[in-house]
């Protein structure tokens, strides 16, 4: 063989892995299906997710782009949500956070990412090529044979190895896919939250205009009554005054559910001023809710931060294995041509190299670090099952509380007030009350409707608290607490107040 043969050879190689990389490297992969990946960690992580095509367009440099510049899978129509709705439902609502926030796109690609750690450690290193020339015995004029070698060498770790660190590359996937999970869990809970300061803000704007409503024929009375000289201009006055003090009142209620609005639009990925549909005139209280001790039992099941760290734990588990495998020696294939011997017989050579693993303290050393974070993590767990127990009986509790303290207000806070409003209004018609005593029924009437609409947001907060407590959805079937009905609420307040 030449010198140019040689040097040939090694060019055709060197070029055909320039042209696997730029292919390799031109096309971007969708993300892989969550559902597959918890089952198939490994396979999936090879895998496109259905219904999405492959960019063909290269890695791009990333820089500050403008609306009208960002790529249009990232700039959603926003105008088509909740078309035609006339009320903005929660379930929806939810549903369209998580298609569109971009703190779960993070979450994806980060697991994405940790999905295509699999195929890159359970591969082999890749083989080396080994050439040598003798540039002066080329020449037709060297009295010596032209000498040189190529060869081929390929580095393989002691058996169970790869395997290991394949099974450790999965259960950090499932790890990452569990934290999208906890990403989905909290998005959840914020639109939930979001969702409650808007029908708080509409129940309180639509509260002040009932009351301006009720004020305005409030001075109708008054003035009539003023004209036939029944009572004094004061009335009046302090009519005004406190339409006054309610356009006041509404000004910052307005303010309220604008902010309302604007969390709700970042939640959903789109202007914060963006038109929303009103939210329902009524959230239900009659959820039966589960027992306390069931709860906990779900929540230590399937919150994501415990499952992920259990995910964790597998994958450290590994590296402990994997750290006593490196005890074991790896090895190197060799083969190769060498024209260097005169004998030709001795030129084709084939041969292997090994590591001496003598150095044990070192190993030893590492075997400990792995076992020290294997039990690092496992106190974590438990530390961090405590926390979700103790996060779920205190809003189980709460959510109770809450439940009660509605009911309270239904069936006697609410009528007791109403009927207060209208025995002052017929006093004051009749001229029995001044128009201050009517003022103050008005008054007593207004702050104990907002005070139950305020305990009905804290109820359904509460109830948010509690599901992202036990981060799955309430089974319906198992054992429920014993919910007082609004009757039995009646009943133990009556108890209570005779036995003082």
């Amino acid at each position: 063989m030449s010198l140019f043969h040689g040097f040939g050879f090694c060019a055709v190689i060197a070029s055909a892995c320039w042209l696997t990389g730029c292919r390799a490297s031109s096309r971007v992969a969708a993300l892989p299906d969550r559902t597959d990946l918890r089952d198939k960690p490994a396979s999936v992580a090879r895998q496109n997710a259905a219904g999405q095509e492959e960019l063909d367009a290269g890695i791009q440099s990333v820089g500050h782009l403008t609306t009208s510049e960002m790529p249009v899978s990232d700039q959603l129509d926003g105008d088509n949500l909740f078309a035609g709705a006339d009320e903005l439902s929660l379930d929806a609502l939810i549903a369209a956070v998580h298609a569109r926030n971009p703190s779960m796109h993070a979450a994806q690609a980060a697991w994405s990412a940790a999905a295509e750690r699999y195929p890159q450690v359970i591969a082999l290193e890749d083989p080396m090529l080994q050439t040598m020339f003798a540039p002066a015995t080329f020449p037709s004029s060297s009295p010596v044979e032209s000498s040189y070698y190529l060869g081929m060498a390929q580095r393989v770790p002691w058996q169970g190895k790869r395997t290991l660190r394949g099974q450790m590359a999965q259960w950090d996937a499932q790890s990452a896919s569990w934290d999208t999970e906890e990403v989905k869990l909290r998005l959840a809970a914020a639109s939930r939250m979001a969702y409650f300061d808007f029908f708080l803000a509409e129940r309180e704007l639509e509260l002040n205009l009932q009351n301006v409503e009720l004020m305005q024929d409030f001075r109708a009375t008054a003035k009539t009554k003023y004209e036939a000289n029944q009572v004094s201009e004061q009335d009046l006055s302090a009519a005004d005054l406190e339409l006054a003090k309610l356009q006041q009142m509404r000004l910052e209620l307005e303010q309220a559910r604008r902010i309302a609005i604007a969390r709700i639009n970042t939640l959903l990925h789109q202007r914060p001023d963006k038109r929303l549909p009103s939210p329902p005139h009524r959230l239900a209280t009659t959820d039966p809710l589960p027992d306390a001790s069931m709860l906990r039992q779900l929540a230590v099941e399937h919150r994501p931060e415990l499952a992920s760290l259990s995910a964790k734990i597998q994958s450290e588990q590994n590296a402990v294995a994997l750290a006593c495998k490196d005890y074991y020696p790896d090895f190197e294939f060799m083969g190769r041509y060498d024209s260097f011997w005169t004998d030709k017989v001795q030129r084709p050579q084939v041969g292997m190299n090994m590591n001496v693993p003598l150095n044990r303290s070192r190993r030893g050393a590492a075997v400990r670090e792995a076992q020290f974070r294997l039990s690092k993590l496992m106190a974590e767990q438990a530390q961090q099952q405590d926390v979700v127990c103790e996060e779920v009986q205190i809003a189980h509790s709460r959510v109770l509380a809450n439940q009660q303290a509605v009911y309270l207000y239904e069936d006697r806070i609410l009528p007791a007030a109403q009927t207060n409003l209208d025995a002052a209004r017929a006093a004051y018609i009749a001229g029995s009350i001044d128009f201050l005593r009517l003022m103050e029924a008005r008054k007593q009437s207004t702050e104990q409707q907002i005070a139950y609409q305020q305990k009905l947001t804290e109820y359904h907060r509460s109830r948010t608290e509690l599901l992202r407590s036990v981060g799955t959805e309430f089974d319906q079937h198992g054992p429920t607490e014993a919910n007082p009905t609004p009757t039995e609420t009646a009943d133990i307040t009556e108890n209570e107040s005779s036995a003082k």
